[in-house]
């Protein structure tokens, strides 16, 4: 019997953690068992933590009462199958817990990816349901594995915003504002912008402390301190992209531009802790941005294979860049997992830190 190691969080107070061990069962017709062996750790992660009730994220992995399992984005091994088309031996990369193991139901099997089809899980967006057989993944880097789990969720979010406001025409604004340009997805929108939409002017908002390193990455026009939001100039037309999840900064921005802020897109909660927005904020109503449901609108427009072109050249030109903006720090067992979570969850970790966990 397999006894799996999962990392928990309180959902009533997302700073409170602990490891339990789980005994599995054994494996019903049509399940394989995964070997979890590595996933990375972001900001975006301790988003999904944040917003666990409100979307749903805790129920992609149950746990015991008031408690959750974060979802993450990594690798696994067929440890045991009793699914005809599924090797034990084979790799897969896709959305996992903080766990040592987790089962799954294959379904719709192709030779490049298969859909967990467990009950619990169909609510929920098919994109987070998705594994890719490495085997014959055609974005498979054996070399790039941990920038792939650091960066490809959040390239893909990264990616379908600029897409989304490109085909907008940036609502006709001339600068685009991104908070915690020393994000990865921060980093991630600029450089997709700069590439994509080379018209826009990317500024980036930070803190004063990561002015110089996210100057230093040179994927913004401009780097401006949040105490300095003051000095923009609030009659140019401007859009903003908020991936802090700080309320004092996002009014701020409001009420600098008031009726020149032409779109408000919430996406992360970096700053988990001061998420609260006033009521009487100046400028348009914030609008939560849902990647998953891009992805599905995106698809049914290009086609499967219009997406996956377009995202493939995306990304080609992304990832060559994305590895010099980031020291890859591996960390192994459950004592690790829960510095490395409480370092992140606490806004203490460098820009430059880029967590790969394994339990």
């Amino acid at each position: 019997m397999t006894v799996s190691t999962d990392f928990l969080v309180s959902k009533a107070d997302i700073a409170q953690t602990r490891l339990t061990e789980t005994e599995l069962g054994a494996l019903a017709e049509g399940q394989i068992l995964l070997r979890i062996e590595k996933f990375a750790l972001t900001a975006n992660n301790i988003t999904y933590a944040v917003v666990g009730e409100q979307m749903a994220y805790w129920n992609f992995f149950p746990a015991e009462q008031g408690w959750g399992r974060v979802p993450v984005w990594g690798f696994a091994t067929v440890a045991e199958s009793r699914h005809p088309e599924i090797a034990v031996g084979e790799r897969v990369y896709g959305y996992l817990p903080m766990s040592s193991h987790l089962v799954v139901e294959p379904g719709k099997v192709s030779d490049g990816a298969f859909l967990d089809m467990a009950p619990h899980r169909q609510p929920m967006n098919r994109v987070y349901n998705n594994y890719r057989r490495l085997a014959v993944d055609p974005a498979h880097n054996p070399d790039l594995e941990d920038y792939r789990a650091l960066f490809e969720p959040l390239f893909m979010t990264s990616f379908l915003i600029e897409a989304f406001m490109r085909h907008q025409d940036y609502f006709g604004a001339k600068s685009l504002l991104m908070t915690s340009a020393s994000s990865k997805t921060g980093m991630a929108l600029a450089q997709v912008a700069k590439a994509r939409s080379p018209g826009i002017e990317r500024v980036g908002l930070t803190s004063a402390g990561n002015v110089g390193f996210v100057e230093g990455l040179g994927l913004y026009d401009r780097v401006v301190s949040y105490d300095a939001i003051g000095d923009l100039d609030a009659a140019a037309p401007a859009v903003v992209v908020d991936f802090a999840g700080n309320g004092k900064t996002l009014s701020a921005i409001h009420n600098h531009f008031a009726d020149n802020l032409k779109y408000s897109c919430l996406v992360g909660a970096t700053h988990w802790e001061a998420r609260g927005l006033a009521d009487d904020i100046a400028g348009p109503t914030p609008i939560l941005f849902f990647a998953p449901d891009h992805v599905v609108a995106m698809t049914d427009e290009l086609g499967p294979e219009g997406f996956g072109i377009e995202v493939g050249k995306a990304w080609g030109s992304f990832i060559g860049e994305a590895r010099g903006w980031v020291d890859v720090l591996r960390r192994e067992g459950g004592d690790a997992a829960g510095e490395t979570y409480a370092t992140v969850l606490g806004g203490k970790a460098s820009p430059r830190d880029g967590f790969i966990l394994s339990l």
